[in-house]
């Protein structure tokens, strides 16, 4: 997944903090993470109501999005912190314990079980979530098995962190919905933050298409977006401009750059270079 930065209000007044705050305790899915043995429903519906989303006796705020992250390792985890800050319900699952408790204060909800196991994903009610977020790092056999898994339960958003290519195509041909290459993407931003000192960051939308953000050069301070002609000129758009920690989002044409300003562009690849290589 992309480590972009979204114009998102990550409001304090979280519902998902207030839950992890009060119930801390890291629930266990009974008989399950050690065993290998389903769980006892009548015990995982006792304070927790699958169909409901019911945490002790609270509904989970319906306008809020929830989501599974499976997989608590460095990209899980990180996933995970994200929707919380800004503010969405988490159940955090992963079959380590000790990943589990380190999430247990932060997830709305954290639970020790396997995901290989269709009773243990039926008796979390993982049908009443938005997405589900398999991030499960090494054990490729046990990503695919979950999000075949998930697709037979009619999830219809999964999200699978993939290792290689292979395990790309087979996650392919069992109908996960994202594929995520963290590395590669991460490789291919660097990549081109290193060979073009103008762009700060690199988002690619398709192999053709991209957003990025670039420093506006002396060569444009001082002028306005209309007498630049952006768009007629280069068939690129200015969707934002930011200073320092103000962001002007879809800016007037009026607007005057300034040495340093950020400028977040979107359009062909081909027309960006050839917007920085002339007007820049």
């Amino acid at each position: 997944m992309l480590e972009v930065s979204f114009f998102v209000d990550a409001s304090a007044a979280s519902f998902c903090v207030k839950i992890a705050d009060r119930f801390f305790s890291t629930r266990r899915v009974p008989g399950h993470a050690r065993s290998g043995t389903a769980p006892d429903m009548q015990s995982v519906e006792a304070g927790y109501d699958a169909n409901q989303m019911f945490f002790e006796g609270e509904k989970i705020v319906a306008n809020k999005k929830q989501f599974i992250v499976i997989g608590l390792g460095r990209f899980g985890g990180s996933v995970c912190r994200e929707l919380v800050r800004i503010g969405h319900e988490v159940l955090a699952m992963d079959k380590d314990e000790q990943k589990v408790n380190d999430f247990a204060k932060l997830a709305t909800h954290a639970v020790v079980a396997d995901s290989t196991d269709e009773q243990t994903l039926r008796s979390l009610g993982v049908r009443n979530f938005d997405y589900v977020i398999v991030a499960i790092g090494d054990n490729i056999q046990e990503s695919i098995l979950t999000t075949l898994l998930l697709k037979e339960l009619q999830i219809k958003n999964v999200w699978v962190k993939a290792k290689n290519d292979y395990h790309h195509k087979v996650l392919e041909k069992i109908g996960a919905d994202q594929i995520i290459h963290p590395e590669k993407d991460m490789g291919r931003r660097i990549a081109q933050q290193m060979a073009d000192d103008k762009i700060i960051d690199f988002i690619e939308l398709s192999s053709e298409y991209s957003i990025v953000e670039l420093l506006a050069t002396p060569k444009l301070a001082g002028k306005t977006l209309i007498e630049l002609n952006i768009r007629a000129a280069f068939g690129v758009t200015i969707l934002a401009v930011k200073q320092g920690e103000e962001i002007n989002i879809s800016p007037e044409p009026d607007y005057n750059i300034t040495e340093g300003d950020l400028l977040i562009v979107i359009g062909q690849n081909r027309d960006i270079r050839r917007f920085e290589d002339v007007a820049m």
